[in-house]
């Protein structure tokens, strides 16, 4: 990561891109803008940036199909990213979160609070700090200081989110995490979710988890916990949280 990190603005209302812009600057990052979803997916191809904040109603491709591709790419695959709506409905949320975001912000919104959750998300991104080292579970390996994941060797294509939601299950060597402290961990304190985005993010790692998905257990009214042994008797299935 660069000294001053670079984040790119994928916003086609000029006035608000400009207005970003600022911000940013004047909060020590590197900015740039495009309007446009190609123009987006080409910006990052040549230059890859820190973080993207991402509008999901832009021309050329939409902001989901951006992301989507985004995270279908290797080298794009972990880059933090926040999408940009006026959209507010929790299905809306879901729908970004299921295509790769890592944090969803509604318009109009605070500067400072959008400034905050860029913070915060850099600051996850930043290595993580203290979190070092290898981290295993069976065929699941997690590396906290290339932040990278695999499953028996190979690469996980997991968002910020995902990695960090994982590394904290794996770092608690089987003991529960409620969906509080998951938030917390893998989002950062201050930040507001519900509890159901948690869920989609832990059933997403699930899905990527292929024959190793049943490692990450929901404890009923509790959270979760990850664990290879099995332990039916407090543990629903995967369908039955992915419903909820």
């Amino acid at each position: 990561m660069a000294d001053r990190p670079h984040i790119l603005v994928v916003e086609d209302e000029r006035d608000l891109a400009d207005l970003l812009i600022y911000n940013l600057q004047r909060s020590g990052y590197l900015a740039s803008s495009v309007s446009g979803g190609r123009a987006a997916l080409e910006s990052v191809a040549k230059n890859l940036p820190d973080l993207i904040l991402l509008d999901v109603m832009i021309p050329e491709l939409p902001g989901t199909e951006v992301a989507a591709r985004l995270r279908s790419d290797p080298a794009t695959a972990s880059i933090p990213l926040i999408m940009l709506t006026a959209k507010s409905e929790e299905t809306d949320q879901i729908v970004g979160l299921k295509v790769g975001a890592d944090d969803y912000v509604t318009k109009p919104f605070s500067m400072k609070v959008l400034l905050a959750r860029v913070e915060a998300l850099l600051r996850r991104a930043g290595r993580l700090g203290g979190d070092r080292g290898m981290l295993r579970l069976g065929a699941i390996e997690v590396n906290t200081d290339t932040h990278q994941a695999t499953l028996d060797g190979q690469l996980l294509k997991l968002t910020l989110t995902e990695f960090r939601i994982l590394a904290a299950l794996l770092q608690a060597g089987g003991r529960v995490l409620s969906r509080n402290a998951l938030m917390s961990r893998a989002m950062g304190p201050g930040v507001t979710v519900t509890e159901r985005t948690i869920d989609v993010h832990v059933t997403s790692i699930r899905k990527k988890l292929l024959n190793l998905s049943h490692v990450v257990k929901t404890v009923r009214g509790v959270g979760y916990r990850a664990s290879l042994e099995p332990d039916e008797s407090d543990v629903e299935s995967s369908d039955a949280s992915a419903a909820r």
